[in-house]
């Protein structure tokens, strides 16, 4: 999940970051993973495709945010989300995504639910809920991610979150979290 926003001094990972990310099914994140590998080239599928709903730090500890995502996950719903088409962040930021349409708003609620807890998350941008396709790339890849992705369309269900922290230099899944369950998937 590099390129997430922290909170803190540093906007580098450390050992209190914590993401909460949807996971795609299997299928479809190879699927857009080898689309994204494309367009800039192999070191892109270091990070699977996803949708990140918060990425920032532990308030006080690591153990206390996460029971708190635990409690986010089981008081949540599963629901279809839908993605459809292409759409960018530039010129504020050089990002082309996908667009979620439905379960959009599940996104945000859970998004927001995450960040009354003790979470900490730098908001440079307000949350919308997006499948990143291409970052950074020169002008040409951009173009061709926008137009070939723009009229793509997925719809799966999401039944968990996943909970990761930042372990010896990378992002790690420490939990899948089931919507409205009371335990791990």
């Amino acid at each position: 999940m590099p390129g997430i926003g922290q909170s803190g001094s540093s906007p580098a990972p450390h050992e209190d970051s914590l993401g909460v990310i949807i996971s795609l099914p299997a299928e479809l994140a190879a699927e857009i993973g080898a689309r994204r590998a494309r367009y800039a080239g192999p070191g892109a599928a270091v990070v699977p495709p996803h949708i990140t709903l918060v990425s920032g730090r532990a308030a006080d500890s690591w153990d206390e945010a996460a029971s708190y995502v635990r409690e986010v996950a089981a008081a949540g719903e599963p629901f279809t989300l839908s993605l459809r088409g292409t759409g960018t962040f530039e010129p504020v930021s050089p990002v082309v995504y996908l667009n979620v349409e439905s379960g959009a708003e599940n996104c945000a609620k859970l998004h927001d639910a995450l960040l009354e807890g003790p979470v900490e998350h730098l908001l440079d941008f307000d949350f919308h809920p997006h499948l990143t396709v291409a970052h950074d790339l020169d002008a040409d890849a951009m173009e061709q991610a926008k137009d070939e992705m723009a009229d793509f369309t997925a719809d799966f269900e999401v039944t968990s979150i996943g909970l990761f922290d930042f372990l010896a230099g990378g992002w790690a899944l420490r939990e899948e979290l089931e919507l409205g369950g009371n335990g791990k998937s």
